[in-house]
């Protein structure tokens, strides 16, 4: 069954992910709206009310290379939690990553033995966003963090399909499968208030 046409913001648009749930979203029929750095600070809650006014859901894939990652994820998730709730948006599909999913067994992938240690910085400060995220959020925001379960695939062809997975490092989903994963859950809500990941069918 076709879900209803609905009003889209993705913020981060202009990057791969961003780009690939743009196209996903207009191919399902969907009213777009992009919104990159040039038309809105993601870390200012009015900035993210202002853009996000009208829509039904966003879906959130941003990344500030200048900032430090454990002060600008925190801050774009308590923006998104005051934000979007005072806009009238309900739901929030945010890109998450993998390395602070737990793998089968229990463990982060991060502190997987073998696992790459340069980008920890990075990876916790993704962590520290989802928490914030669950801090600040109001129930009104119906949330999720979706990730792939290792990483992305930008060379081969999409399956078509995807499956939930816990963090692995040889895990791997095109952009435009992960898109797929972010498109079903903003039209159709499965999970709530937490981070999963997803791997090519």
């Amino acid at each position: 069954m076709e879900a209803k046409s609905s009003k889209i913001i993705v913020f981060g648009a202009g990057g791969r992910v961003g780009r690939a749930a743009v196209a996903e979203a207009r191919r399902r029929g969907h009213e777009v709206t992009t919104a990159g750095r040039a038309d809105g600070d993601v870390t200012d809650p009015a900035a993210v009310a202002r853009l996000a006014a009208g829509h039904d859901a966003a879906i959130v894939a941003v990344y500030d290379p200048g900032a430090r990652p454990g002060e600008f994820f925190p801050a774009v998730a308590r923006a998104l939690a005051e934000g979007l709730p005072a806009a009238g948006v309900k739901r929030l599909v945010s890109v998450g990553l993998a390395s602070v999913l737990p793998t089968e067994s229990g463990d982060l992938l991060m502190d997987v033995p073998g696992y790459p240690q340069e980008w920890r910085e990075f990876y916790v400060g993704h962590g520290a966003g989802t928490e914030a995220l669950r801090a600040a959020a109001p129930e009104a925001l119906d949330w999720v963090v979706l990730s792939p379960a290792g990483d992305f695939d930008h060379e081969g062809e999409p399956t078509g399909g995807y499956v939930p997975a816990p963090a692995a490092a040889d895990s791997r989903i095109t952009p435009g499968d992960f898109a797929r994963a972010l498109l079903d859950e903003a039209e159709a809500p499965t999970l709530h208030r937490t981070h999963a990941g997803v791997s090519a069918a």
